[in-house]
């Protein structure tokens, strides 16, 4: 065994006379919290202490300083080869969720034509590349469901960050961070804030006035409505049911006559979401759906929704809206608006799309694993919650 440093190295690092404390305390049969209150260190950082660096011959943990501190020495040295590098069915893994291809239900790769990423952030009123765009978090909670028994495919979120923004790391290519959700070249914050007043919505529909069941998400049914706005008058809507976070995307084509026609006040919007083209697309959509599943639907203030009292009677779906200034009352619809922009940038013209590629963009979203589901996908979440209908309706009538 080689010496050992008997010197702290800092204090944020355990030293060898805590580590002879802790062996200390062990044995005399003090708990982690007695250990850490002696030590005046954190239980967590004990815990990890006892778990990592105790010495394992016999097949038992058996804590001793001089072993512990040899492990934590060793665990220490660097340069270490990135796993990313060492791990070739890992890092095909992980590139794989980051940068795969969004398809069509028969297998077609839909998309843009992009350009060469270049180095910088996401391009400005561009097109951007059409990706699987799972996040780093995504993959690494995804990696113990689909290899429960594979220890060495399992990887921390941030590990992957840093493979894709450290050159040093090496192991991923620096092109990828393009398909992140943000597109940034650099790790830097930022905010980001919207909304816009509208004065047609009625107390009797305003979000105070929506049953609690909604908000508490236990119950499925209740969703959450916008607009991705394009240029040229064109938009795509965003449904995403509250509980199960499964998105609807709703393809909105501009009416004939769209830019030939001058505009007649007071009649139909031609630019694909007037009101009566919003009812009808959304109507057409929630039909299909059993009625457990039409519970409620809380819209922005946008005047695209005024015929809601007719869509309340065409599909049975009660229809809210959230108060002025107020996006958080629907952060689902907003979070998933967010991510949708990484295929429908600001600034570009969205009637372009068709369903079927609208389509294949909201099944790529739905077969992301979500860490508010414990890793499954909203498509996943969404079945079981149909299954369980199913299995309902067939005791209600056995």
């Amino acid at each position: 065994m080689p010496l050992i440093q008997l010197g702290p190295l800092s204090g944020r690092y355990l030293t060898f006379a805590e580590r002879e404390e802790i062996a200390l305390l062990r044995a005399q049969g003090c708990g982690v919290r007695g250990i850490a209150r002696q030590v005046g260190r954190s239980p967590s950082t004990i815990s990890r202490e006892l778990r990592r660096n105790a010495a394992t011959r016999g097949g038992r943990l058996d804590y001793r300083p001089s072993i512990a501190q040899w492990k934590a020495e060793l665990a220490a040295r660097r340069p270490k080869t990135a796993k990313l590098v060492a791990n070739e069915p890992l890092r095909d893994y992980v590139q794989d969720r980051l940068a795969g291809v969004v398809h069509r239900a028969d297998g077609t790769v839909v998309g843009p034509p992009t350009a060469r990423w270049k180095g910088r952030n996401r391009p400005w009123r561009q097109d951007r590349r059409w990706a699987s765009a799972w996040s780093p978090e995504q993959i690494a909670h995804r990696l113990p469901v689909d290899f429960p028994d594979d220890e060495a495919m399992r990887i921390s979120h941030e590990a992957i960050y840093q493979a894709l923004y450290i050159q040093s790391r090496g192991a991923l290519k620096r092109e990828l961070v393009a398909c992140l959700r943000t597109g940034r070249a650099l790790r830097v914050p930022r905010a980001r804030a919207r909304q816009r007043p509208r004065g047609h919505v009625t107390a009797e529909v305003m979000i105070s006035q929506r049953p609690a069941e909604a908000a508490d998400r236990a119950i499925p049914g209740h969703w959450e409505g916008d607009l991705v706005i394009g240029t040229g008058r064109s938009a795509i809507g965003t449904v995403v049911e509250r509980t199960t976070r499964f998105t609807m995307l709703v393809h909105l084509p501009r009416k004939d006559g769209w830019g030939v026609q001058p505009p007649v006040k007071n009649g139909p919007a031609l630019g694909g979401y007037g009101a009566e083209a919003m009812r009808d697309a959304l109507a057409a959509r929630f039909a299909t759906m059993p009625d457990q599943l039409r519970r409620s639907l809380t819209w922005d203030r946008g005047k695209e929704l005024a015929q809601h009292a007719q869509l309340k009677i065409d599909t049975g779906l009660e229809v809210y809206f959230a108060d002025p200034h107020s996006p958080w009352q629907r952060g689902t619809n907003e979070n998933t608006n967010g991510l949708l922009r990484q295929y429908f940038p600001k600034g570009t013209d969205l009637s372009r799309w068709t369903s079927d590629e609208i389509e294949a963009v909201a099944a790529a979203l739905n077969s992301r694993p979500r860490k508010t589901l414990g890793w499954r996908t909203p498509a996943e979440a969404l079945n079981d919650h149909l299954l369980l209908l199913a299995q309902a309706g067939v005791a209600s009538t056995g």
